[in-house]
């Protein structure tokens, strides 16, 4: 199949263009490099360097290219930075997205399937974990409406042209080439000899999943699943002490954390119910917390790296 990817070069996405090159398709990225890395696109995959808001770009590139599937991977992901600036996030999250779909229904070909990384920012704070996908959305930053706002796009698109989906709302992502994200943030800063600063009382708590499970699920995607939204996850929490404890362990990292007020639009607590993939399409987690933390660890260089 030909595949066109979005943020191909960034953390989620390329290991996505990765795997989806190993299994014989032909795939085709788009990255504007404002977060992604030139070191990870897959040599095998065209490139192109763009930002997915420009129509004309989008136009060009997929009239040339005619992908049969599109993974839409390009956004930007930053919960803090949204609410204090809104704008840069609504626009490459929801206008962005309007722009690909467009640009796909237009000049996509055969039996179009969209696949979307959607977040579990959507749900905000539940009220019972693990959440659901039936339960309410109420985001509390701008990121998670983004998000949502997005998702609705996907659903008016299918709906208006017969257009095949799977959205995935996503936990916390972890894994090699993360640069974002508190498990790489907290491994960096340890690996330097400094303090990580947790925000909040330590008691927040995240359902992590590992990079390699995610490309699991959009490898299913491409064959399975239609107007489905599913989500993505163990159904557990770790708090960030113990996701802390984890990583000092690992790194022999002795320094207690920094504590600092919570910020505005980061949820407290979160996990989500995967059964649904796991009906669907046959998904479920394999990779456990610690797990996966020793294979992010032992891909960085250096690595043990004790302070």
């Amino acid at each position: 199949m030909r595949i066109l990817v979005t943020g191909g070069a960034g953390f989620i996405g390329s290991h996505i263009v990765d795997a989806y090159v190993r299994a014989g398709h032909k795939v085709v990225v788009i990255d504007d490099l404002s977060a992604g890395s030139r070191n990870n696109l897959n040599p095998r995959a065209v490139f192109y360097k763009a930002d997915v808001r420009d129509r004309t770009s989008m136009k060009k590139i997929f009239s040339r290219e005619r992908p049969e599937i599109v993974s839409h991977h390009a956004a930007l992901i930053d919960v803090v930075r949204s609410v204090a600036n809104p704008i840069p996030t609504l626009e490459t999250n929801v206008l962005g997205t309007a722009t690909i779909l467009s640009a796909f229904q237009r000049f996509g070909k055969g039996q179009k399937k969209f696949i979307f990384a959607s977040s579990a920012a959507i749900y905000g704070n539940p009220k019972k974990l693990p959440v659901r996908e039936n339960a309410e959305l109420s985001p509390i930053s701008v990121y998670g409406l983004s998000k949502a706002l997005a998702e609705k796009i996907v659903r008016f698109y299918a709906d208006a042209f017969g257009m095949r989906y799977v959205i995935f709302r996503y936990s916390n992502a972890y894994g090699p080439r993360q640069k974002s994200g508190a498990v790489s943030i907290f491994a960096d800063l340890m690996r330097r000899g400094k303090t990580p600063i947790i925000f909040g009382d330590g008691t927040k708590s995240r359902d992590y999943i590992y990079v390699d499970d995610i490309v699991r699920a959009n490898l299913l995607a491409l064959r399975k699943g239609n107007g489905e939204i599913l989500n993505l996850g163990w159904g557990k929490t770790v708090s960030d002490k113990t996701m802390y404890a984890t990583l000092a362990g690992a790194l022999g990292f002795r320094k207690p954390p920094a504590f600092k007020p919570y910020r505005k639009g980061e949820i407290y607590s979160m996990a989500l119910s995967a059964n649904k993939a796991k009906k669907i399409i046959g998904w479920q987690p394999k990779v456990k917390f610690h797990e996966g933390i020793r294979k992010t660890l032992s891909s960085l260089s250096g690595f043990p790296n004790k302070p």
